[in-house]
């Protein structure tokens, strides 16, 4: 009898994951056939939400993560690739009136977001309409809508523009009491290599301090002088306006001073939408989102000729990686991949990263300088491309950068904790130790360096560094000497790094795909990403989810206190000699 029950049982579990896989293909299929079933009809109105983490690209299978469940309050997960793509092709599509901006904050990088003003402003010029609304408007929502022709809030909302900060948070308190000592290596004259001093510091060293104020006050010139030229107000009654919080706390002043052109209740946005595209007040607007519309757009047709556009996101580890993790054998594999494959005429590598592991950079560095041997291999730099971000950049024939993009941060690091106190003393555990050789315990945490490891780690965090400023120095036809002295870990806004020889002009990736195609002589191609993203269905089977959609949820959860979690993330990710932009902005 208990043989025959635990048959029975076996037998009933199996059935049930079958009927889970066969609901898993059946969803999968109808999310397949039901991606180009959407039309396109005129006076459609092409709506934009963006209150969401925007991934760098749309994973494939969206229709399907929409119906597992695997999104919070937005049924929209397009890429920033698709959203551009988008406003671009929409621009000529006669069926397409305007673009419909719902906005209360905008889930991307202000660099992100110039691309997609520019996108938008040039949308504009084919002389259909963009409006944009909302409840509350964060600062960063406000910018992107400053592109557009009208931007109304309700009445009693709040446009939230209040300047620029970034917080660092300091672990040297907890790290005190738990009695854990963090040894660091730093590389010469790594002052502004700030990643390591929350480890011993309560608060911002005067050089972290110092390259803090000028790369925000950089970016912050920048997002004020494009609303003051939007707008027609004067730069200083912006900067007098974000000071004393006027306009986040009373809506009629952002429409006195003309930072909104009206306030109103979205169903009177709706009206006017309806006056704009002609359609009658009693009839509902043709919308679709920007994931049914990049569906519903004719495929581009394959072309002999192709131009590779390889996706560098998220933090450089050793190993394989995602659509949000840089792993070197990963994109290693990609850049070899676009190297060998005879119909890519020329590369364009999109690198969206803080740096990461120093040995990874150089892994994948390597593949760059293989494929630029053999065709053009340009670099567009988004949000950042910092540290080991920059590393992996260095071999580019030609770096584009947005004005606010994150670079440079030419330094390096290493972290090696000592527990030995916190074990001994606060939880009462005590190691010994038979060893072979004298340092064969060495990168142990229950033991503090001894002095000859710790000369011996600092000589190869200064040879890294050495190999760092002399890359740079070489590929940017620099001297060593002029790259320490604006290394040294100091990250810098793509506008300075432009002045200072480290990118070579300030675009984004369209700009650098089209250079791309001059430099290979392309006037017909068509694009091909790199790495290949990974099959939904085959990720779901196998018990994982997309990390795009599982970041989304829980930043969506979380909303500012994100970043945190985030930096805890990033630490525990660090093993080795570091090259890692040390902070994140705060909009």
């Amino acid at each position: 009898m208990k043989q025959f029950f635990k048959f029975m049982f076996a037998s009933c579990l199996g059935s049930a994951l079958m009927l889970i896989v066969l609901l898993l293909i059946t969803i999968w299929m109808v999310g397949s056939s039901s991606k180009n079933t959407v039309t396109v009809q005129p006076k459609t109105v092409l709506y934009m939400n963006l209150n969401y983490d925007i991934p760098e690209r749309t994973t494939d299978e969206d229709f399907t993560s929409a119906l597992l469940g695997l999104r919070d309050g937005n049924s929209d997960m397009a890429g920033l690739n698709d959203i551009i793509e988008n406003i671009d092709y929409a621009k000529n599509d006669p069926d397409i009136s305007g673009i419909f901006l719902e906005l209360s904050s905008v889930g991307t990088s202000t660099a992100n977001i110039e691309e997609l003003r520019n996108h938008i402003v040039s949308f504009r010029e084919s002389g259909k309409f963009v409006i944009s609304y909302s409840e509350t408007m964060a600062q960063n929502a406000y910018y992107l809508a400053t592109a557009g022709d009208e931007i109304y809030i309700t009445p009693d909302g709040m446009l939230d523009i209040h300047g620029m900060a970034t917080q660092v948070m300091f672990y040297k308190n907890l790290l005190d009491k738990l009695d854990i000592e963090m040894q660091i290596v730093r590389g010469p004259n790594n002052k502004f290599k700030s990643a390591v001093e929350p480890y011993f510091l309560d608060k911002m060293s005067d050089a972290n301090r110092e390259q803090m104020t000028k790369l925000l006050n950089s970016m912050w010139y920048k997002v004020v002088s494009d609303i003051s030229i939007a707008r027609g107000i004067d730069m200083q009654r912006i900067n007098e306006l974000a000071d004393n919080l006027s306009l986040t706390f009373d809506a009629q002043v952002a429409l006195d001073e003309r930072f909104i052109d009206g306030l109103a209740y979205r169903d009177e946005i709706i009206a006017r939408i309806k006056d704009l595209t002609g359609i009658d007040k009693s009839k509902k607007i043709n919308i679709l989102n920007n994931t049914q519309y990049a569906g519903a757009r004719p495929a581009p047709k394959a072309k002999a000729n192709k131009i590779a556009v390889i996706y560098a996101n998220g933090q450089i580890i050793d190993g394989e990686g995602n659509d949000n993790t840089i792993g070197s054998i990963t994109l290693s594999k990609a850049i070899r991949e676009a190297r060998e494959n005879k119909k890519v005429k020329a590369i364009v590598m999109r690198v969206n990263s803080p740096g990461g592991s120093a040995l990874a950079s150089e892994v994948i560095r390597r593949e760059v300088e293989l494929a630029k041997a053999e065709k053009p291999f340009i670099i567009s730099m988004g949000s950042y491309a910092a540290s080991g971000g920059y590393w992996i950049s260095t071999e580019g024939d030609y770096i584009f950068a947005d004005p606010t993009t994150l670079t440079g941060s030419i330094g390096v690091f290493g972290t090696f904790p000592n527990a030995k106190k916190f074990l001994n003393e606060t939880v009462g555990l005590t190691f010994d130790v038979v060893k072979t050789n004298e340092n064969a315990d060495f990168g142990t945490i229950v033991e503090p360096l001894t002095p000859y490891q710790m000369t011996m780690l600092q000589k190869h965090v200064g040879n890294t560094y050495n190999d760092f400023t002399s890359l740079v120095a070489r590929t940017r036809g620099l001297r060593q000497s002029y790259v320490d002295s604006i290394g040294q870990g100091r990250v810098w806004a793509g506008v300075d790094a432009l002045a200072l020889g480290l990118v070579d002009e300030l675009g984004g990736l369209d700009k650098a795909i089209a250079y791309a195609a001059e430099k290979a002589n392309l006037t017909d191609y068509s694009i091909k990403n790199y790495p290949k993203q990974k099959d939904m269905m085959e990720m779901l089977l196998n018990g994982s989810v997309p990390e795009p959609y599982t970041k989304s949820l829980i930043k969506n959860k979380l909303g500012k206190n994100y970043t945190y979690l985030e930096t805890f993330e990033n630490i525990s990710k660090l093993d080795g000699v570091q090259a890692l932009m040390p902070f994140l902005i705060v909009e």
